[in-house]
């Protein structure tokens, strides 16, 4: 927080970081914890859609995971990560991409979770004419439960304006080593206690060997992009371009958890016996979205192995498009995430 130079001692200019006010290793934990509910997850569920039978069903969730309360969703999860996250991105104009994440527990409603996030890598962007001064900043992100067990851990990377009459700075890191890489050993750590075949039981397929390689799925049916601010709200999300249309240059941009949210209700109507996601191999936010944009999803297997004793894991690749309220169409997502079969 600072204090402007027209406000007299006693007010205070509440407000988010600026690219320039960033340090390598600096770090962000003063953000409140978040406990998952029910109703969170119900609100949830409505703006952007579930469809995991595992998140779905308690019965389900105990018999598989041996859960005492239902299983969150991983997209509510995610979101909620992401955020937690956006203390340090306020003054975001766009999320470009997210690397390694990978979830180490799999939270169930009542499960409290706390983030941090750390500044890795800062690159100021090139000077354009006519166009406020700009920066790349790489985020690490930690999220813990209330046991201090780490559920997620994963890297963004955000494009954040400098401070009015900055000069810039000389950051010039590379990002393109962003993140660490997903191993595929490492893919079963959060479920290695479930039981694959009591989910089998009771879920008709199709299960990992109806999945064969380059098999795609078109989402006939689209969704229509709703609530946005609501969904901000509701994941704590700062971000000001989400809330306030001025900052947005006229127009509000839609939280990019809306969109991958969304996509993942689809993915979810395209293999409705997939039992969770694992990781995401990659997620890029290739164009913007906006509310009252109709997005469908094409989802392709890119490769799958089986797992020893029972199921296995898919890497689905999701592309997305918008259709605009002009009729135009643009593409807005490119995510790769590693999903459980049983």
């Amino acid at each position: 927080m600072a204090t402007t130079a027209d406000s007299s001692p006693d007010t205070v200019q509440v407000r988010g970081v600026y690219f320039d006010e960033l340090e390598i290793g600096q770090t962000f934990d003063d953000v409140p914890a978040v406990t998952l509910t029910d109703g969170m997850q119900a609100t949830h569920s409505a703006i952007v859609g579930n469809r995991l039978r595992i998140a779905r069903d308690a019965v389900l969730a105990e018999r598989v995971t041996g859960a005492r309360s239902a299983i969150a969703s991983p997209a509510l999860v995610w979101d909620t990560a992401i955020g937690q996250s956006t203390v340090v991105t306020q003054h975001v104009r766009a999320n470009l991409f997210y690397r390694g994440l990978r979830f180490r527990r799999v939270p169930e409603i009542g499960d409290t979770l706390s983030t941090v996030t750390r500044v890795e890598g800062l690159k100021q962007n090139s000077i354009k004419p006519g166009r406020p001064l700009t920066g790349l900043a790489a985020l690490h992100i930690t999220t813990t439960d209330q046991h201090d067990r780490v559920v997620l851990d994963f890297w963004r990377c955000a494009m954040l304006p400098c401070s009015p009459g900055s000069e810039g700075t000389d950051r010039a890191d590379d990002l393109s080593a962003l993140g660490r890489p997903i191993v595929d050993a490492d893919l079963t750590e959060a479920v290695a206690d479930w039981d694959l075949a009591a989910f089998r039981d009771r879920v008709p397929g199709p299960h990992l060997e109806q999945l064969s390689r380059d098999r795609a799925w078109q989402i006939e049916g689209a969704d229509v992009v709703t609530s946005a601010p609501e969904l901000a709200r509701l994941t704590g999300n700062l971000a000001t371009v989400h809330h306030d249309a001025a900052a947005a240059g006229g127009d509000r941009l839609v939280y990019g958890g809306h969109t991958i949210g969304i996509a993942f209700h689809q993915v979810c109507r395209a293999i409705p016996a997939l039992v969770t996601v694992l990781a995401w191999d990659g997620c890029d936010h290739v164009g913007p979205v906006h509310e009252g944009d109709t997005l469908r999803s094409t989802i392709t297997v890119q490769r799958s192995w089986e797992l020893p004793g029972s199921g296995g894991i898919a890497l689905l690749r999701v592309l997305v498009k918008a259709t605009r309220a002009d009729g135009s169409v643009a593409p807005v997502l490119d995510w790769s995430l590693y999903a459980l079969l049983a």
